[in-house]
């Protein structure tokens, strides 16, 4: 009974004190840890499979995630700016390298993915055009394609078309989108005959086709950087390393991205 007696009444003020911290640990352990918000500034190619990551990664963490799109470059500025980003996913090193040296993205980055060019056109054409030809197919119509001077996907078709020998004889018929998206979205609706693009964009638009693959080697090669922001959050750090996990991976490799060793 005494034992009784003292849990009751302990005899020592300091016995109560501690079986309260005690019993206040135990509560705090058995409370789930609340919920995360993660913003993810991501390049506009990324749409689709980066949205179906986001939802697994969701749905085993708890945690919210926010994916902002938009050109390389935009985001690049916006980050620079201050924007609250926690990760940030382009697609021209060049940009994220900018980013390292003005110290707005942590040493915590890496390649994460790659990408190829393609030539499109309408739905309904289905011969094969060479680079060569696209003169005298174009015609008065015009060619598609991202900003040249600042999207990643605009400055690597300039290149190619540049090292190809046909950019003189394109460029007064260039028309130049914000994005990559909005360069292929001229070509589905008809406002410009042909674009140049990446590969994994065609599979979110029904109505164009590739017409050629775009030799690599006339171009810089297209590797996508992803990096953590200064400061970011432990959640945000978790979402970091799921990209390269199995979910993602097996995700962006469904969606034609190509993935780099690990």
């Amino acid at each position: 009974m005494r034992g009784v007696q003292a849990l009751a009444a302990p005899a020592d003020p300091r016995d109560s004190r501690v079986m309260r911290l005690a019993w206040l640990f135990s509560f705090a352990l058995s409370v789930p840890a609340m919920a995360e918000d993660i913003t993810v500034f991501a390049a506009a190619s990324l749409a689709g499979p980066l949205d179906e990551i986001a939802e697994a990664f969701e749905g085993e963490t708890g945690d919210a995630v926010t994916l902002v799109y938009a050109a390389s470059s935009a985001l690049a500025r916006q980050v620079e700016a201050g924007a609250p980003a926690d990760v940030v996913i382009l697609a021209n090193e060049a940009w994220m390298a900018h980013l390292a040296e003005v110290g707005a993205v942590s040493e915590a980055r890496r390649t994460l993915l790659t990408n190829r060019l393609v030539l499109i056109g309408s739905w309904h054409l289905t011969d094969p055009l060479a680079l060569d030809d696209l003169p005298e197919a174009l015609g008065h119509r015009r060619l598609s394609l991202a900003l040249t001077e600042a999207v990643p996907a605009g400055i690597y078709a300039r290149q190619a078309l540049e090292n190809a020998g046909q950019w003189e004889a394109l460029s007064a018929q260039v028309v130049e989108a914000d994005n990559v998206r909005a360069a292929q979205m001229l070509v589905a609706i008809g406002a410009a005959g042909y674009g140049v693009v990446y590969a994994t964009d065609v599979a979110e638009e029904r109505r164009v086709t590739v017409l050629a693959e775009i030799d690599a080697a006339l171009h810089d090669p297209i590797r996508y950087p992803v990096a953590l922001t200064v400061g970011a959050s432990e959640a945000a750090a978790a979402f970091y390393d799921y990209l390269s996990g199995p979910v993602a991976r097996a995700t962006f490799s469904g969606a034609g991205f190509g993935l780099p060793e690990e």
